[in-house]
């Protein structure tokens, strides 16, 4: 068994390192001549340029992994059945239990992998990517209406809401075109702080600069509400709004991993923002690995196919065209999720269910029939 268990996983793991070096190949070359486009602006340079799409390998190796274990243990599993290996294999003792616990395990194995690259790797990459970007590329686009954060605090005042909206970052806390509007507890708007750049310290502190405040007194519902502006070089407004909370808002959702995703999340719910993109967003973190055991139980009917019933390579197209209809059909069931407003870990779990469950009828079938 020890033999059979070094064979299959020898054989397997090469093989899904071979498919994943072509396809992490193919996907930097695309990304290198993207950014080619760049060069010459604001001093980026093609080393640059390739730096940049090196950064962006370790997301497409979290993205890819599936479909490369998918591949690779189809190519693998294909290979043995058309030399007859896998029926000597059968004949020796390997029966359909164990067969499939060994790629079980194997699966987990990548699946563990997967986790760490996509938790871990990953974000830091794609986070020095955004950077790397932001610093010859003029900053980070948010879109025409920028990104809104929300915050809340007790002044002796009474209680006061923000709303806060960041045009650009040229960081994670470096921010650009600030709007700052302050809320009363009726939500009559008191305060209004615009500035040109802000940077957020550790202690949620916002250091910003070309400060320009409006602010309204008087009665609010009548014709005596006065208004008064003032200019400030500088000024340090106070808030709950961590760096780590405004690199969240203004970064992608690439660059977070599994539990900073957990912690905006709370951050959104709290402030009564809502948060559905970014469960669903946190629950397909959570469960993406797990792909990796539903790719492997889906290889294993095509080593119980006659190696008459098409040839290696037949079998491996087979295999790619079951990887793209599992990553469509997973973003396919994030974007449905959102406008339905399903239950966010169902949307997630949905497509690897479904896929488990054809590779366990297929496998079911294949053993009983032929």
């Amino acid at each position: 068994m020890r033999t059979v268990r070094r064979l299959f996983y020898a054989d397997i793991a090469s093989s899904v390192v071979f498919v994943a070096s072509a396809f992490l190949s193919l996907f930097f070359f695309i990304d290198f001549v993207d950014e080619l486009a760049s060069v010459g602006a604001r001093g980026y340079t093609a080393v640059q340029a390739a730096l940049y799409a090196l950064l962006l390998i370790p997301g497409h190796v979290y993205e890819l992994a599936p479909i490369a274990v998918l591949i690779g243990t189809i190519y693998t599993l294909a290979r043995l059945a058309q030399s007859s290996e896998y029926t000597i294999l059968r004949t020796g003792g390997l029966g359909p239990g164990r067969a499939l616990s060994l790629l079980a395990s194997l699966g987990l194995m990548f699946g563990v992998v997967t986790f760490v690259v996509g938790d871990y790797l990953a974000p830091l990459s794609e986070r020095q990517a955004a950077q790397l970007q932001a610093q010859y590329k003029g900053g980070i686009k948010l879109g025409r209406s920028g990104a809104w954060l929300r915050d809340r605090a007790t002044t002796f005042e009474g209680e006061r809401s923000y709303s806060v909206n960041v045009g650009s970052a040229s960081a994670g806390t470096a921010l650009r075109g600030i709007r700052i509007f302050e809320f009363d507890a009726d939500g009559r708007l008191r305060r209004r702080i615009a500035a040109a750049s802000a940077q957020v310290a550790d202690d949620a502190t916002w250091a910003l600069e070309g400060v320009s405040v409006t602010h309204w007194s008087g009665d609010t519902t009548g014709a005596t509400l006065q208004a008064r502006e003032e200019t400030l070089p500088a000024l340090a407004w106070p808030s709950t709004l961590t760096s780590a909370v405004v690199a969240a808002a203004v970064l992608p959702v690439s660059t977070m991993s599994t539990l900073e995703l957990f912690r905006y999340i709370a951050h959104l719910s709290d402030n009564e923002q809502a948060a559905q993109s970014h469960e669903i967003q946190f629950w397909k973190r959570a469960l993406y690995p797990f792909a990796c055991l539903v790719m492997v139980g889906l290889a294993l009917p095509f080593a119980y196919m006659h190696g008459r019933a098409g040839g290696v390579s037949l079998k491996v197209f087979g295999g790619i065209m079951l990887g793209i209809s599992f990553v469509l059909l997973n973003n396919v069931a994030g974007h449905l999720g959102l406008l339905r407003d399903w239950t966010p870990w169902m949307v997630a779990a949905a497509p690897s269910a479904l896929y488990l469950l054809m590779s366990m009828a297929a496998f079911s079938w294949l053993v009983r029939y032929r």
